[in-house]
């Protein structure tokens, strides 16, 4: 098994500036990520295969927070994040969505407490959302906007990176699923003649490793028969098992 290691392309200081140069944010969301950046360590990047470039599909674990602000900060290609629609349309909605959802379901905080702290929390959390140009998604209808916007993305030269982890009921460190919408993406892709690698990554938050499996295309992917179930099932297995790996 080959394994290349990377923590960044060249330096440290190198990676920074390809993410800030690449993924064109605001000036103000600029100074953000150097602030984020100092409490935000950057991980030890692994890959198994290829490494990750632009125009990929990275299929990963959330890990709370960890996974999505890491691929932001420290991604030394042009990437957008598929996240929950709620944190893209309001305040009122991303108010209700973390209170409810993420910080009292998901995190099991008392739902009083999530009520009172999301009055500081949701208004920087809004604000970041809103940086990062987040691709939203939806769980009804509409993931048919999802779809198109991720794809016009990908046709871009930029990576779309989705974090399909089953987690009503909590992050975990051994995933208990993926949502069968990430290969609905790659049945959309392929319907419309993208061909792009796939990644399955696991970002350790205790080792601080961020491992990248051997990449597969669409193609090859969509090509075993599976059905989305099924195949959801067998990359959440992979990615499990990137979770055990240690380097």
């Amino acid at each position: 098994m080959s394994v290349t290691t990377v923590q960044n392309p060249n330096t440290q200081a190198d990676r920074k500036k390809l993410n800030d140069l690449y993924n064109e944010r605001k000036t103000w969301f600029r100074i953000v990520k150097k602030i984020l950046r100092l409490f935000v360590k950057e991980p030890r990047y692994i890959f198994l295969g290829d490494k990750a470039e632009a125009g990929s599909i990275i299929l990963t674990n959330h890990v709370g927070p960890s996974a999505p602000i890491t691929n932001e900060l420290y991604s030394d290609m042009p990437v957008r994040l598929w996240g929950a629609h709620e944190m893209n349309v309001s305040f009122k909605s991303a108010y209700k969505y973390q209170t409810e959802i993420y910080y009292h379901q998901k995190k099991h905080w008392n739902i009083y407490l999530a009520k009172v702290l999301c009055l500081i929390i949701t208004p920087l959390t809004y604000m970041y959302y809103k940086g990062i140009n987040l691709i939203s998604s939806y769980g009804d209808v509409r993931f048919r906007k999802t779809l198109s916007e991720s794809l016009a993305t990908l046709e871009s030269g930029t990576t779309v990176v989705i974090f399909p982890e089953k987690s009503d009921n909590g992050y975990f460190k051994v995933l208990t699923g993926f949502y069968p919408g990430a290969v609905m993406f790659l049945q959309y892709c392929q319907k419309h003649g993208i061909n792009a690698p796939v990644f399955v990554a696991y970002l350790n938050k205790e080792t601080r490793q961020y491992i990248f499996d051997t990449p597969k295309t669409v193609d090859e992917l969509l090509s075993l028969g599976l059905s989305r179930t099924e195949l959801a099932d067998m990359l959440c297995a992979r990615c499990n098992e990137l979770g055990t790996m240690k380097f």
